[in-house]
């Protein structure tokens, strides 16, 4: 859980050093926890379908598109929610391989994958002025509304007195 935290720091520490303090100029018109919540639901099932792969590639092609817009938006919104959820569970994932068995597969560390994160993000919230405080606020949403749908939805709880193991016969 520490990577989880240690993303959050790198986007906080990336949004000091910009020094961005001019606040948003219009405000959102929709529902933020719907918007994040039905992005968890999405990137979970694009998840499930094309793996990790197939996230970043809809990611970068997210971003590309949302970000030529004058105003931040609700589709922004949601590629930024999927881009930190699918973060954190890459860099959770990623710091129980061994480092030089992941060097040898060639992935990134979790600090990489956390820094990547960190400066989509500064671009994002710099372009449209957006504060720290705001930054903040939708980390919070996001942690609290987002990451418990698209863990469940990833990772279902197991039945009880399933080991995790496959059955032997």
């Amino acid at each position: 859980m520490n990577v989880i935290r240690c993303s959050g720091c790198v986007l906080l520490a990336l949004l000091v050093a910009l020094s961005v303090a001019s606040p948003a100029t219009a405000k959102e018109d929709w529902n933020h926890v719907a918007n994040i919540k039905d992005a968890a639901t999405r990137l979970a099932i694009l998840h499930k379908r094309e793996g990790s792969p197939g996230v970043l590639k809809f990611l970068d092609a997210c971003y590309r598109t949302q970000l030529l817009a004058s105003k931040f938006s609700q589709g922004l919104e949601s590629c930024m929610a999927q881009d930190y959820m699918h973060t954190q569970i890459l860099a959770i994932v990623y710091s129980r391989i061994p480092d030089e068995d992941r060097k040898r597969m060639g992935t990134p560390s979790p600090q990489t994958i956390a820094d990547s994160m960190g400066q989509r993000f500064v671009a994002a919230f710099s372009q449209y002025k957006m504060t720290i405080k705001d930054a903040e606020a939708f980390k919070k949403l996001v942690d609290k509304n987002g990451m418990p749908v698209f863990v469940k939805a990833v990772f279902p709880p197991r039945k009880s007195g399933d080991s995790g193991k496959p059955e032997t016969r």
